[in-house]
């Protein structure tokens, strides 16, 4: 099988311009100052067999960012967790700890 390279494309499915590219660079957002962003933490068991995973939604900014943020919360924590589908997810009831550590980066926080 071959794995196929998946564009993002923002809903576009045709154009009729015969001079129209995407041009990737247009996407790139700049990730807001933490005391402009308000993230969403929620506990989560679904699907993952019984496991508690605390999920932080609500990050505006780039990748790149977000992968940071992601891996600084992992390291105060000491577990592991992830990044899907735009979402961080951490292993186990991190709620307070996740809270804290937020909070004290300077981000607005609200649990769901």
């Amino acid at each position: 099988m071959s794995k196929k390279v998946k564009r993002q494309v923002d809903g576009m499915v045709y154009s009729t311009d015969q001079e129209f590219s995407f041009d990737e660079e247009l996407n790139d957002e700049t990730t807001l100052e933490p005391k402009f962003q308000k993230l969403m933490i929620r506990l989560e068991t679904k699907q993952r067999g019984g496991k508690k995973a605390t999920m932080i939604k609500g990050f505006v900014g780039k990748l790149e960012d977000l992968e940071k943020l992601a891996k600084q919360l992992k390291n105060h924590c000491g577990t592991g967790g992830s990044i899907v589908e735009g979402e961080i997810l951490i292993q186990g009831d991190m709620v307070q700890k996740v809270k804290t550590f937020l909070v004290t980066a300077g981000y607005k926080t609200n649990n769901i």
